[in-house]
């Protein structure tokens, strides 16, 4: 899908050729969506972008800068939780869009839909002034104002994750907690090798190191380098947040481990006495010298069992004062 349309400050006019609407005064801007490789080509030729750039819109980079004697390309992604296609698990999905600016138009290109380039078209649509009076480097940087404001979102909803997770780790050990202790972690992996890279592009747009980025609109690109910047320092504490509350369900999980073995370890040292008591009565000697006389005593058997009681209480009574059990 392609959509053309070119504005100024008296208005907007849309175009259904391309060609007609680069040779429209004003600011033009070229929307492609889900573009034929044809209709890519063709826009490719119309404002002379290097075919590799538009190859890099298709692929998986990562976010870059990247200047041009006709237009500066910048690259970025959006990110979303959304579920996996083989799990039920929510994970960061990423959408990759290329903003081509030039001197007086501008290319957004995208594999799919994506809201935030929407949002700015319907801006721009609408009436909204400083669009129109600014030209497309304030454009683009709608856009990726626009993206770089769903990783606060993206990061709210991991954030309010941990949160649960740390409630949960302090009810006691479970499996569960622990798989979602690893999605989190991975959530964060990919968003912090989303964020690092997309820093260092719009870092170049905020120094105003392309020719096609205007004086009055770096500060615009300042203030989404500061978010980013914001953005990795969030996306840090929640990682050490992460593994914290992973340190604590493991310290947990080895505690339960330890009164587990402790328990045993009672049960095992009073069931030591017993046994040997058994043992001993259980060898049945009888007659010689050296016979057991308590095999013939009436009141053996009760005695024994008494004598093993005793033991038993004494023992536990021990372990109690010792703070054992």
């Amino acid at each position: 899908m392609i959509d053309a349309i070119a504005f100024s400050e008296s208005g907007v006019e849309r175009y259904d050729d391309v060609e007609a609407a680069r040779d429209a005064d004003g600011t033009t801007w070229v929307r492609v969506a889900e573009g034929e490789r044809a209709e890519l080509d063709a826009v490719a030729e119309t404002f002379d972008i290097h075919p590799l750039s538009v190859e890099d819109v298709g692929r998986d980079l990562r976010p870059k800068t990247e200047e041009f004697p006709t237009h500066t390309f910048v690259l970025v992604k959006t990110a979303r939780l959304e579920g996996g296609e083989t799990t039920f698990e929510e994970e960061v999905r990423t959408e990759q869009v290329g903003l081509f600016v030039g001197r007086d138009w501008l290319v957004t290109m995208s594999t799919g839909t994506v809201p935030e380039v929407d949002e700015v078209w319907r801006a721009v649509a609408g009436g909204e002034s400083r669009l129109r009076r600014l030209g497309p480097d304030f454009t683009a940087y709608r856009v990726i104002d626009g993206v770089v404001d769903d990783y606060f979102d993206l990061l709210d909803e991991v954030g309010d994750v941990i949160e649960d997770i740390e409630d949960a780790v302090l009810d006691g050990p479970d499996p569960d907690v622990l798989e979602d202790l690893n999605a989190v972690r991975r959530d964060l992996l990919s968003v912090r090798k989303l964020l690092w890279p997309t820093r260092e592009a719009i870092g170049v747009l905020a120094r105003g190191d392309p020719d096609h980025v205007r004086e009055q609109t770096e500060k615009y690109y300042r203030d989404v380098y500061d978010h980013l910047v914001q953005l990795v320092d969030l996306t840090e504490t929640y990682r050490d947040l992460a593994r914290g509350a992973r340190d604590i369900y493991l310290n947990t999980l080895s505690q339960s481990t330890n009164e587990v073995m402790k328990t045993l370890t009672v049960v095992a040292t009073i069931l030591l006495p017993l046994t040997f008591i058994v043992g001993v009565y259980g060898m049945n000697f009888d007659g010689g010298p050296f016979n057991m006389p308590e095999l013939g005593w009436t009141y053996g058997y009760p005695a024994v069992m008494v004598g093993m009681a005793l033991v038993s209480l004494i023992m536990v009574a021990y372990f109690r004062a010792e703070g054992w059990l």
